[in-house]
């Protein structure tokens, strides 16, 4: 058996500490699990939510996924979206492509179990459309891309396929997973992207969002 090279340890070094770092993320996020201890929304969520800036959503004119670049190459064969597969799932096998064969996939949305990859999208979850509508039309392409690939804010992660795609590119105020035990979860998710990123919000919006942070103690 061929010897790796000090590169290819490298980036297989890399791979794995992403998923690795990835998946303590995500090993918190079961069904129901408040976002803090304190059976409430998390103080820094609040406040984050506080200073979002309300404006209207822009048109979609001009808009296209193609302006959000994705799935970028992550090292040793892998991509953005088969990091996440591989991250999200229990058992997952690859082959040396990195693309996952086999496994088991936990959608979040509806409480759903899947076996086959196919069965999963990846969702962003402050989607790529509602990025553009709300400030991401005036960035440079490569924020872009590091927006529709971030592995470190929770914005990325396995769902039931046709939920994302009835999801698309709707707000809270539109949308919302069908498994109310998570709506806690993705509004603070939803408010941490957003504020990271610096996007704007509707009055709607936060309205909505609110009503799901305050079910963090129900």
């Amino acid at each position: 058996m061929a010897r790796k090279s000090p590169t290819q340890r490298i980036l297989l070094a890399v791979v794995v500490l992403v998923v690795a770092v990835a998946g303590i993320w995500y090993a918190g996020r079961q069904v129901g699990a408040q976002p803090s201890g304190t059976g409430a929304a998390p103080a820094d969520v609040t406040q984050q939510l506080a200073e979002l800036k309300i404006a209207p959503r822009t048109s979609m004119s001009g808009y296209s996924r193609e302006k959000f670049p994705h799935w970028d190459n992550q090292g040793h064969n892998c991509n953005t979206r088969e990091l996440v597969l591989k991250r999200d799932g229990k058992d997952v096998k690859a082959g040396s492509d990195c693309n996952p064969t086999s496994g088991t996939w936990f959608s979040v949305y509806d409480a759903e179990t899947w076996t086959k990859p196919g069965d999963v999208d990846i969702d962003h979850v402050v989607p790529l459309g509602q990025a553009w509508a709300s400030g991401a039309r005036d960035w440079p392409q490569d924020k872009r891309e590091q927006f529709a690939n971030d592995l470190t804010r929770p914005q990325l992660f396995a769902v039931t396929d046709n939920l994302n795609q009835q999801k698309g590119d709707k707000a809270p105020d539109e949308w919302k997973p069908p498994l109310v035990s998570f709506w806690c979860t993705y509004a603070t998710d939803w408010v941490t992207v957003k504020h990271y990123y610096g996007l704007t919000i509707t009055t709607g919006e936060k309205t909505a969002l609110q009503d799901m942070l305050n079910r963090c103690g129900a």
